[in-house]
């Protein structure tokens, strides 16, 4: 027996709590980083590969805008450097990467774009966007569950063929995972593929993970059992979230992926201490809808 998608989703103004794949992602690898990042809310700085993936992502959004027979890599390199000025004059964050105070060397502006010049010649390979013209774009996507858990996020790209299947692709710049780590990488595209099963009341006929890192695309057919599993995990994910909100226990999980976290001084699994707990952010969390 199938379970139906509701015609329309519940306003987002009756959820208690929200989630994004990057914050479900979050506490999932260690809730303090979850804490540090959706509770305290502590400015990180801008990360070179993070940013490396956002100008890229971009950029390849851009592309669509141009007339078919324009959307080759001399196109898309020719958006490339633009796009970065404006970003460096935007966020201070990024500015501060390519022109550090003090005695940082500034950040090689030239082989930064290289990479990206490379990584977007590889899209090229993978895709022919000459030949698509898809439905949606950075698309913002939400649903309230029926436990009133607010799901949201951002899609890169929605493909809807003339019979109505829907394709759904991400870009990753990173390269694919191995079959250890697949899984994580598919919660994300399940998490998009169940919120907009439950607001346009089809199943996504096709989950589409294109790698710029090592030239792959991951493609992946889901079905209603994989999405109610999907919307089960997300609402016990939940309850461990308002367990830990409720009793101010934010372990955290030392990994691999520690290396690379920002918040690594304030973390107890290296000598650190955590911030008290921000009274506001607490009362404020259920209605955080727009971070991450």
């Amino acid at each position: 027996m199938t379970a139906p998608a509701p015609e329309l989703a519940p306003p987002a103004a009756a959820a208690v709590g929200s989630l994004s794949p990057s914050r479900a992602s979050d506490f999932m690898s260690c809730p303090l980083l979850y804490r540090f990042r959706t509770i305290d809310r502590l400015p990180e700085p801008a990360d070179p590969a993070a940013f490396r993936g956002s100008l890229v992502h971009a950029v390849l959004e851009r592309v669509f805008d141009l007339p078919a027979d324009r959307r080759v890599p001399t196109e898309a390199d020719a958006l490339l450097e633009p796009m970065l000025s404006e970003a460096i004059a935007s966020d201070e964050r990024v500015a501060a990467m390519f022109a550090p105070a003090g005695e940082a060397e500034p950040f090689d502006r030239s082989g930064f774009l290289a990479q990206c010049r490379a990584l977007l010649a590889t899209w090229f390979t993978l895709e022919d966007p000459s030949l698509l013209e898809p439905a949606e774009r950075e698309l913002y996507v939400e649903h309230v569950l029926d436990s009133r858990l607010l799901l949201r996020g951002i899609v890169d790209r929605v493909d809807v063929a003339p019979t109505g299947e829907i394709r759904v692709v991400d870009y990753k710049t990173g390269r694919s995972p191995s079959e250890h780590f697949e899984a994580k990488a598919l919660f994300q595209m399940k998490f998009y593929a169940l919120v907009l099963w439950r607001t346009r009341g089809v199943v996504p006929a096709l989950l589409q993970l294109v790698y710029l890192g090592n030239s792959e695309v991951v493609r992946y057919v889901p079905d209603e059992a994989d999405l109610l599993a999907t919307e089960r995990k997300l609402e016990a994910l939940w309850v461990a979230i308002t367990r830990a909100t409720d009793s101010g226990d934010w372990r955290p999980r030392p990994s691999a992926l520690c290396g690379w976290c920002a918040h690594k001084s304030l973390c107890p699994e290296y000598g650190g201490t955590p911030p008290p707990l921000p009274a506001t952010a607490l009362a404020e969390m259920a209605g955080e809808a727009h971070s991450g």
